[in-house]
């Protein structure tokens, strides 16, 4: 799976990846528990991709699966902005 997302995707969720040091790459398969991302984290990051990306992550959206790794957290953040767009 490629990224396919920009640097402000990268930037803000590296925010709340502690344990992923500032040279290593952040990829799809990065698991985000193993990096750092807890529960108040998901909640603060779930908020700040809200407010970067104009999007609400409806009930369905708001599973750990979700958040697992940044590919199944972008596929969720780009479904919303393409659904949402108008």
């Amino acid at each position: 799976m490629s990224t396919s997302w920009g640097p402000d995707f990268e930037e803000v969720v590296r925010g709340f990846l502690p344990f992923l040091d500032e040279g290593e790459p952040l990829t799809a398969e990065t698991d985000l528990r193993d990096a750092g991302l807890d529960s108040l984290g998901t909640v603060e990051l779930l908020g700040k991709l809200e407010a970067q990306y104009d999007v609400r992550f409806a009930d369905e959206a708001l599973s750990p699966e979700t958040f697992t790794t940044p590919g199944t957290l972008w596929a969720a953040v780009a479904r919303l902005s393409e659904t949402q767009a108008h």
